[in-house]
Order: C-alpha cells, then structure tokens, then sequence
C-alpha cells in the first residue's frame, strides 16, 4: 500500500527562510565572514535538493510499480469480468483498492502530478466503492469462509474450488479483515484473520505492516474469546518484539492475575469434586447416553449451512425410485405438442420440477442487457410496517422487466403461461437478480403467512401460488437453492427453470417451501423469477376439498 504523505519539501521551506534572511541582510558581501555562512547554508541546500530529489524517484518507482501491477491485474480481468469477480477474494480486493488505496495514491502525487491526472482521479472518485462497500465485501468472505467451512489459509491462497482467477491474498488484506471483524465485536474471525496475517508475516512476506500490530489484535482477540492463557503467551511474544509496549505490559499483569485466580477457583472445584465424585459416578451409569440429534432436529442455520456445502439428509432409493425424467407438452398444448420440453422430478413433496434448455442463451443476454441498468438492492418485505427495505439476510441487486417493454418478455411470460396452466396476468413482472460476492438469501417463504394478511394486498391479486425460477449462468461453487425442511438441493444450471407451488389446493401455505439461496462461493450468479398469483387460477386450479388436496398439481 502507498503510504508517503505529501509535505512541502525541506530544501524549499530552508530556501524561503534563507531568502528572508537575505533581503532582511542585503549586505552580505561586505564582510567575507558573513558570507562563509552562506556556503554553509548553500551546502545544506544541496544536501536537502538531493534528499529530495532521491525521495521523489523513489516515490515515482513507487508509482510505477504500482501502475505496472494495475496494468497486468486490469487487462486479466477485463478479458473476464464476470468470471474475475466471481472470486470473492477479487471483488474484496476490488473494494479494498478503489477505497482505500487509490485515495493513498492520490494523496501521493496529488501536489506534484499533472493536473490532467489529478482532475481525473478526483472525477472518478466520486464513483468508487465506499468504506461501507468495501466493509460488505469483507463481511461477505467471513459469511463464505463460515458456510463453507474454509480455513483463513484456504481462502488467502485463492484454493477455492472451480477459480479461474487464482488471488492471494497479502498481509494487509488479511489483517484488513480482521479490523473489520474487530469492530464488528466478533472476535472469533478477528482471532482467525490476525492469526493469518502472523502467519504470512512469520513465512517472511514483506508488508508494511509490524508483527506488534497483528499479535496486539490477535492476543486481545484471544482474551476476550476467553482463553487466557493463550493470549498470555501472544502478549509474550509481543513484549520480546517491544519490551515498551504501555497496553501490553498492562495486559500481561491483568492476565497472570486472572490465570491466578483460575488457578485457585479450580483447585478449589477439584476438592468439591473429589468429595462428590463417587455418587457422580454412579448417576452415570444410570444415565443413558443422548442420541445424536436427527436432521428435523438440527437448528435452521446449521441444516441451511449443511445443505449449501452439498450435505444433508439423502433421498430413500425408494423414494428416489419415484422421480422421472419425461417429455412434457402440458396435457397435449397446442405450442409443445410437436416439440416438448424436457422436464425432470428434482424433488418429491415439496413437488419440484426442474425445465432444461428452456430458456436460449441469446435470451438470457437480451434479460442481463435489460436488467443491468436498473439493478438495485433487493428488498424484502418488512413484517412489521408492510413496507419494502434492505436486509443483511439479503444480498444480491434486482429489476423488474415489464412485458411491454420488450417482445422477449412477453414471449417468456407466455411460455411460463404454456407450460404452467396458470394465468399470467395476474403475476408479478419478472424479477432478474445478480448476486455479488458471498451473495445470498437465507432461509423465507415467498407466499405470505397468516400473521402478513396484507403482505400482498396491494396487488390485489392474492397470495402467490406458485414460483417460477429460471437460471442464467453456472455457478462454480456455491449458489444452490435448497428447503431446509425438508433436506432438498437444487444447484444452478444454465438455460433451465425449476417450478414449485407455495399453496396447496385450499390455499393454505405450504411450510415446506421454506427456501434459501446459498452464498456465491466462486462465480457469478444470474438467475429471474415469476412469482404467480392466486387471482385468475380459479378455473385452471381449482380448490382442493383437503388441505392438502392438489399438492402435486
């Protein structure tokens, strides 16, 4: 990182003092005496000048090196943009740079550099990421790394399945992800980071940064995790380096202490221990041992996480048995009697169909065409006032395509309509979402649930029925849509669509739609949904007579 700051020059500011010195004294060459001092000071100068000059050329191959670097990094990743930022490492680092240290450049040759570039710099700033967006990409690796379940070295080497853009990550970044941590109050991946950053440090990697100002974090990080003893030996180490350290040499005394009175709170639990040990043994005997919960009885969170990295409860071969894969024409329509699609059982209650080469891939780029221009946050609807807001559960940007605009559209409503039997006049526009780095949804329902009687009532359309999810790119690693519930997976594949109902026959909510998109790991992901409404299905889905009559209609 470029870290010199811009000062007026030495040698300048003496030249201005000696020119002041000399037109308060203009009558120096009548003493020899008083000009010998002028030599002297005309000496310093040179001395100055050529500090100076020294320092520039050491800046200015700063600067080189550093454009040197941007100019190879910019023309790889220009060639595959989206491929390139599909690694999460290089959009953090893309944050990192445009926040952070192109600002450090600016401040570098901002009081000597052609104005042209300045005025430039200063332009195009205003459009870099901000602290906030390069504070979300950090926290998008540590969502990442916990998902996924990937060690700090993992994700700082680039090892990441499926890269096509391998990026290493420096000391700096590393302990840049740790500061963030650490004002978040989560020691946890601040300890992980910090430790990363040691690490690096320790293999000899140059860094501007000292091994001080890592083991200061990281034995904190360390204590306040509740590990005393081993923040001690980190505070140790850290006072070998500087015996002087004031905040460390408090820490050490605080910890010995705290270890101390451990010491003697364990002893003391040891004797209450052993005069109660013999009863505690036989309470054991009689106790049973618990049974490893079952996948119904793991927290949300974990099963969410669990099915995201590929795990989870398995179909029974019997069960399997009853997928299918089958042409379909929808009950002989007009359009695909001649032609049908090819449909596939992805999963069988809920019932989930998936569509393959069902959506063309120049289609897909005129959707992406249309949709970039208007991508925005995504919102969610906030139970509590009705309204649409950002969330953290959230991450990806989103538009709307109205069918009028363009005839592609309306062609691709019409086929959702087709191979449906559902109104579409009724459903929502198509919805296109982008998700970024570490990019997710956790765990919703699109219908709305009995608590939300008016999730939906400004439509004035009903609940959604149904949902209707195209997908418009691979994705190398991560991004899969899976139900919790009920332990289902469906991975992304491009040019296909996967189809479930939210309401059985009644109309009553399906609970086991609940669903989730798994964070991006490594890639870029498209994908555009149609969420159908209840009005205008009356007649093409009529009611069940059950609550659970019509499920898998």
């Amino acid at each position: 990182m470029l870290s010199l700051r811009m000062e007026l020059p030495y040698w300048y500011l003496l030249l201005l003092s000696c020119l002041q010195t000399l037109s308060a004294h203009n009558d120096f060459f009548t003493s020899i005496g008083q000009m010998t001092d002028l030599l002297y000071t005309e000496k310093d100068l040179v001395t100055s000048l050529k500090d100076y000059i020294r320092a520039e050329e050491n800046k200015l191959e700063q600067v080189k090196r550093w454009a040197d670097k941007l100019d190879s990094l910019t023309a790889t990743a220009t060639q595959d943009p989206e491929g390139f930022l599909g690694h999460p490492v290089n959009a953090f680092k893309l944050m990192k740079r445009l926040n952070t240290e192109w600002g450090d450049l600016e401040s570098l040759v901002l009081s000597d550099t052609t104005d042209g570039f300045i005025s430039n710099l200063t332009i195009q700033r205003q459009y870099f990421p901000t602290d906030e967006d390069q504070t979300g990409a950090a926290k998008a690796l540590l969502r990442l790394q916990d998902t996924y379940r990937l060690d700090a070295n993992t994700i700082s080497t680039g090892n990441l399945p499926g890269v096509k853009h391998k990026s290493h990550m420096t000391v700096e970044d590393c302990y840049e992800l740790g500061k963030i941590a650490y004002s978040e109050v989560d020691y946890y991946h601040t300890e992980l980071w910090m430790a990363q950053a040691l690490k690096q440090l320790d293999e000899g990697e140059k860094s501007t940064l000292d091994k001080v100002t890592v083991l200061d974090y990281l034995s904190y990080a360390i204590y306040q995790q509740g590990e005393i003893e081993r923040a001690l030996e980190y505070t140790k180490r850290l006072l070998e380096l500087d015996p002087e350290h004031q905040r460390a040499n408090g820490n050490l005394k605080y910890f010995e202490f705290q270890l101390e009175k451990q010491k003697k709170a364990a002893e003391g639990e040891a004797q209450k221990q052993k005069e109660r040990g013999k009863r505690e043994t036989d309470e054991k005997k009689k106790t049973k041992p618990k049974k490893k919960a079952g996948f119904s009885l793991i927290p949300e969170r974990k099963k969410y996480e669990m099915l995201c990295r590929g795990e989870g409860i398995r179909m029974t071969p019997r069960r399997e048995s009853r997928l299918f894969c089958r042409y379909y024409d929808n009950n002989r329509n007009p359009m695909y009697v001649l032609a049908p699609v090819k449909q596939q059982d992805e999963w069988d209650s809920p019932y989930i169909v998936r569509y393959l080469d069902i959506i063309s891939d120049k289609e897909i780029e005129r959707i992406k065409q249309l949709a970039k221009p208007r991508l925005r946050r995504a919102t969610v609807h906030d139970p509590q006032t009705g309204k649409l807001t950002t969330a953290q559960y959230r991450v990806s940007k989103s538009a709307w395509l109205t069918g009028y605009e363009d005839p592609m559209i309306e062609r691709i409503n019409q086929r959702i309509e087709d191979l449906t039997g559902l109104e579409m006049d009724t459903a929502e526009e198509l919805q296109v979402a982008n998700y970024g780095v570490g990019g997710q949804y956790e765990p919703h329902f699109d219908f709305g649930r009995k608590d939300e009687p008016d999730a939906f009532k400004e439509l004035g359309t009903g609940n959604r029925i149904a949902t209707w999810l195209f997908y418009m790119s691979d994705v190398s690693a991560g991004g899969a849509t899976v139900f919790p519930d009920v332990g289902a997976a469906v991975w992304p594949k491009k040019g296909t669509a996967v189809f479930w109902y939210n309401l059985f026959a009644s109309g009553e909510g399906d609970y086991s739609t609940r669903h989730a998109a798994c964070p991006v790991l490594v890639g870029n992901k498209w994908v555009s949904n149609k969420w159908i409404h209840e009005r205008g299905q009356e007649w093409r889905r009529p009611c069940g007579l059950t609550e659970t009559d019509g499920w898998k209609n």
